[in-house]
């Protein structure tokens, strides 16, 4: 059912898309979350005619979780999102033959983080038992906790899990109602920040320096989109890395951008968030040198392998089913330096 149903509306998403203006096709793209710092690699493509020069005409959507765009470019009402790689493993699990992929990695090293405060004690994965830990059920990093745990020999049992909403869980650390949080990196400690608990005081464990494989946001497609459209997606991902690489080397122009977008971004906190995240998750050893988008195929057997331990897969992973390099550019116009 929801095989045809996404049909169906892929299709009419490769019509919507082949609407021009002027020259440009339009291609409306879902975001993960709202305008961040993280944000600015896309507006730098479209502002500085990187998307253009694409023959694209691209608006930008904010979202509202690392699941968020994954419907929204399975049923096709978007042709092409930003989405956690892991969430769409598992909706592809639920939903054999929803026509979305993966087609360019951008978090090379994901942002998955339990952020906590030292002075409520937490400061090693260990840490956390005894404690209270605030998690919003849809959240991403939340969804890669039982991986986590086992990496770290943690007694789950002895850690209370308070649910939380994305509004309050920055908030509830912040007031000392819970000790830590799961959330992504970057935007959890800067959000503290912003409230006002001291740098010294927070503590930021990455996941994927705490024995995770895990690959994080990726670019998604509709896979009928992206068949009857292949130069245009591979257009869009060369604008992508471009849009990375000029924040990455300008991160004060991209905090600006987002401002732009976001009047009551304060830019500066942005600036900070987007560097973190070009820092941990973006500019890593790996996409440095082998440009971004592409992924290494035995860290992807052990992240299955991981993700079999928070999740119960329905049929065997296959991981030709989630990701796929067919539409990314050529190495040399995806290098971020």
């Amino acid at each position: 059912m929801f095989q045809r149903f996404a049909q169906i509306c892929a299709a009419g998403a490769v019509l919507a898309a082949a609407t021009t203006a002027g020259a440009e096709t339009k291609v409306p793209f879902a975001l993960d979350w709202k305008f961040e710092g993280p944000s600015a690699a896309y507006f730098a493509a479209v502002d500085n005619g990187h998307f253009g020069e694409a023959g694209l005409d691209v608006e930008i959507s904010a979202g509202q979780g690392s699941l968020d765009a994954i419907p929204k470019v399975a049923t096709g009402a978007f042709p092409m999102g930003f989405a956690d790689i892991n969430s769409l493993i598992k909706f592809l699990d639920q939903n054999p033959g929803a026509p979305v992929i993966a087609v360019m990695m951008v978090y090379d090293k994901p942002p998955f983080a339990v952020v906590g405060r030292k002075s409520q004690g937490v400061m090693a994965p260990k840490d956390l038992e005894g404690r209270v830990l605030g998690a919003p059920p849809p959240d991403g990093a939340w969804a890669q906790f039982p991986a986590f745990a086992t990496a770290n020999d943690l007694d789950v049992d002895a850690i209370t899990v308070e649910p939380v909403g994305f509004p309050t869980r920055e908030p509830m650390l912040a007031e000392g109602k819970v000790d830590a949080v799961t959330g992504f990196s970057f935007s959890s400690y800067l959000n503290l920040v912003r409230l006002g608990v001291p740098e010294d005081d927070i503590s930021t464990i990455l996941m994927a320096d705490h024995g995770l494989a895990l690959y994080g946001n990726a670019i998604i497609a509709n896979t009928e989109f992206a068949a009857a459209n292949p130069e245009l997606v591979t257009g869009f991902l060369g604008a992508v890395a471009k849009g990375w690489a000029d924040v990455i080397a300008d991160p004060a122009a991209g905090a600006a951008m987002v401002q732009d977008r976001n009047p009551a971004a304060d830019v500066a906190l942005e600036q900070r968030r987007l560097q973190l995240a070009i820092d941990a998750n973006v500019a890593t050893d790996y996409a440095l040198e082998n440009g971004m988008g592409g992924i290494d195929a035995a860290r992807m057997e052990t992240a299955l392998a991981q993700l079999a331990e928070n999740y119960e897969f329905q049929t065997t992973p296959d991981m030709s089913l989630y990701f796929t390099d067919a539409y990314l550019p050529d190495a040399a116009m995806r290098m971020l330096k």
